[in-house]
C-alpha cells in the first residue's frame, strides 16, 4: 500500500527536482540554439608556413575561406596542397576545441553523459 498523498512514490521534494531538472534542460535547449548561432558566425584560423596559407572555418567547422600567399605560389602543387592541408588541420582542431569549451559552459553542472 502507498501512503496517502504520496502519489507515485514521488513526494513534493521530489516533484520540485523534476520540474527544476525541466526548467534546467529547457534552458541547456535554448542556450544550445543560441551556441550554434554563435559558432556559425564565428570565423576560426589555422595556419601553415607562418600564416602564409590560412584556412577558416566556422566553430561549426564548416569552411569559410583560404588565403594563399603570393610568396608560396611557387613552391609547387605538391607542397602548396601539403601547406593547405596542414592549416585545415589546425582550423579543424581550434574549431572543435572551441566549440568543446563552449558546449562546456554551457552544460556546466549538469554531469551529462558524454559531455
Amino acid at each position: 500500500m502507498t501512503k496517502q498523498g504520496q502519489g507515485f512514490g514521488f513526494g513534493m521534494g521530489k516533484m520540485k527536482e523534476l520540474a527544476d531538472a525541466f526548467k534546467k534542460a529547457q534552458q541547456v535547449q535554448e542556450g544550445a540554439k543560441k551556441l550554434q548561432e554563435d559558432l556559425d558566425r564565428l570565423e576560426i584560423p589555422g595556419e601553415a608556413a607562418g600564416g602564409l596559407v590560412k584556412v577558416y572555418l566556422s566553430g561549426n567547422q564548416e569552411p569559410r575561406r583560404v588565403e594563399i600567399s603570393p610568396d608560396v605560389m611557387g613552391e609547387g602543387a605538391e607542397v602548396l596542397s601539403a601547406l593547405v592541408l596542414e592549416a585545415m588541420q589546425q582550423a579543424y582542431d581550434n574549431s572543435t576545441s572551441t566549440m568543446r569549451s563552449r558546449m562546456e559552459e554551457l552544460t556546466g553542472g549538469l554531469n551529462l553523459p558524454g559531455m
